[in-house]
């Protein structure tokens, strides 16, 4: 499942091509790699709706936006790649939305992938509906290590894509050591649903290694 990006080209078109008059202005794939052909480029979109919650000297997407490897979207336009709606995947996944799966590679292929920038303090100002896509994905779990939208790139293959990204972060180089087990165990799965079950094992692993853990230092206090 170790699938590496080789000899891929940027899709001529990453979102929908809409008229002029849309009430939903979209954004052309030209548009979207322009900042990314100033390094390196990634050899698909990757953009992102930055709400301004964060401060713009510690905001990952806005230092990636500035070394040219993130579009900015505006509230309204569609985007027909993977959207990470979400930094982290609940327990109780939201009716309608499933996790990012390697079975979604054919889309991220076509279309890319975009995130929303935004506080969870401040998610009430987020109008979620406007920026809608067909193809929402939440992560499923994973340890915080900073901002985990990345990780989506790694669970649908594209690794040189997620390091391109990740190296520019002084934390970069502990996203992997923390969750790159995690990744592993999601990319040998096929479907959504395999990786919710996947997570399930993952979090009923965790609880009992806790639960045991908590007895022997019970026991070790009498």
């Amino acid at each position: 499942m170790d699938r590496l990006l080789d000899d891929m080209s940027r899709p001529d078109s990453a979102v929908d091509t809409v008229d002029a008059s849309d009430d939903e202005k979209v954004a052309s794939g030209s548009e979207l790699g322009e900042e990314s052909a100033k390094e390196e480029s990634i050899p698909v979109p990757v953009a992102m709706w930055d709400f301004d919650h964060c401060d713009p000297k510690r905001c990952s997407g806005k230092k990636l936006s500035r070394l040219g490897l993130i579009k900015d979207l505006r509230v309204g336009q569609r985007f027909r790649g993977i959207v990470v709606t979400f930094e982290d995947l609940p327990i109780l996944l939201p009716k309608g939305t499933a996790p990012v799966s390697p079975s979604d590679r054919a889309i991220v292929d076509e279309g890319g992938i975009a995130v929303v920038e935004c506080s969870w303090a401040r998610l009430e100002e987020v109008p979620f509906a406007k920026i809608r896509s067909p193809n929402e994905r939440l992560l499923p779990y994973l340890v915080a290590a900073n901002p985990v939208n990345y990780a989506a790139f790694y669970i649908v293959g594209y690794d040189k894509a997620a390091e391109r990204l990740l190296e520019k972060f002084s934390w970069g180089h502990s996203f992997w050591s923390v969750n790159g087990d995690l990744i592993k165990r999601y990319r040998t799965c096929q479907t959504a649903e395999d990786v919710i079950r996947m997570q399930e094992a993952i979090i009923a692993e965790m609880e009992a290694e806790h639960a045991a853990s908590k007895q022997r230092g019970g026991e070790s206090g009498h």
